[in-house]
């Protein structure tokens, strides 16, 4: 791909069209009531090995294709029937709150619900559905984070979406699968990836990294998962932990159900390559916002170049990520990097 000026149709982050299964327009109906309604996206991580990206934002508001990662996963749980949200947020939580690098959300309010830490809720609403911000000021692990918002979780089940993956696969089916099973978990797993620790039988999870010594890990756990509100039984209160010692016990109770979705894209932003590599291979939205000002005389090759960026005159900007509101300037020349409104970074 080698551009010499922007593209007139471009998409907005406002007019971006989902290609994970678009929410109707307003006014058309929505498919019945699903079965699950409410969905927990984990915001609350540091972000370490994308620093220093996630120095400027939270990794799930680093963007993907002119918008933050965290609403492609929000599109695809809304597109499976989630009506409301929950987000724990923990570094940089102000970014969540600025309309401009967050969800698009200004008006937000103390909400009717508190995390069992006490701190208030946040809510506001993205696409018309609610969305509860649960701060962290101490981190409460992925286990824990489940743990302090059992209050909104109530007796509802739960679908579970990392906010650092970008993912489209179809996730009614792992919904559909802990509907049919009764286990108190159930995870998507995928048959291929860098990191297969997750052992089944069936569609039963019997080991995980080997830790019960039954089978050597032959799936991947993708960051997605649902469970039924009997899960805050097997969490210890006030405790930070990660999920992953609960999946365990579950694991050895023989309650850890599964299910394998190899389809469609999955991906681990979790470093500078990976996050590169996904703008030069996924192909979600224009390369070139409609909003971003190119110099006649630049050239883009292999480029996403967010709204509000510049790229000067002469400028040369290949296999790069540009941020909104950042600048490359006349002359310059950019490969491999991520430019920021702080900098370029490789």
């Amino acid at each position: 791909m080698r551009r010499r000026i922007a593209s007139a149709c471009c998409l907005s982050s406002e007019r971006v069209t989902s290609v994970i299964n678009p929410l109707p327009p307003p006014g058309i109906p929505r498919k019945p009531k699903a079965v699950i309604q409410k969905a927990f996206l984990l915001g609350a991580g540091l972000g370490t090995r994308l620093r220093p990206l996630t120095d400027l934002l939270p990794k799930p508001l680093v963007p993907l294709f002119h918008r933050p990662l965290v609403e492609w996963a929000m599109e695809a749980c809304a597109a499976a029937g989630v009506r409301e949200f929950a987000i724990n947020t923990h570094h940089l939580p102000e970014r969540w709150r600025i309309a401009d690098c967050g969800l698009r959300i200004a008006d937000w309010k103390e909400g009717e619900v508190k995390g069992l830490n006490g701190a208030e809720a946040l809510c506001g609403r993205w696409q018309g559905m609610p969305v509860h911000l649960f701060h962290e000021p101490d981190l409460f692990e992925t286990g824990g984070g489940i743990w302090n918002i059992s209050p909104w979780i109530g007796d509802e089940p739960v679908l579970v979406h990392n906010g650092d993956v970008f993912s489209s696969m179809d996730l009614s089916k792992v919904i559909a699968a802990h509907e049919a099973s009764g286990d108190v978990v159930t995870l998507a797993l995928r048959s291929e990836g860098p990191a297969r620790f997750i052992a089944i039988e069936g569609d039963r999870v019997i080991d995980i990294r080997n830790l019960l010594d039954r089978a050597p890990g032959t799936h991947l756990f993708t960051g997605i998962y649902v469970f039924s509100p009997e899960l805050l039984k097997w969490i210890p209160p006030a405790e930070k932990i990660t999920v992953r010692d609960t999946f365990v016990e579950l694991a050895r109770a023989g309650r850890l159900g599964s299910v394998v979705l190899d389809e469609g894209d999955w991906l681990d932003l979790g470093d500078l390559a990976s996050y590169l590599k996904a703008h030069r291979e996924l192909g979600l939205a224009d390369p070139v916002h409609a909003d971003a000002r190119i110099s006649p005389g630049a050239t883009l090759i292999d480029s996403v170049v967010g709204p509000g960026a510049e790229i000067g005159d002469g400028a040369k900007v290949e296999r790069s990520v540009v941020w909104p509101g950042a600048s490359v300037g006349a002359g310059e020349v950019i490969a491999d990097a991520v430019v920021t409104t702080d900098g370029v970074v490789r």
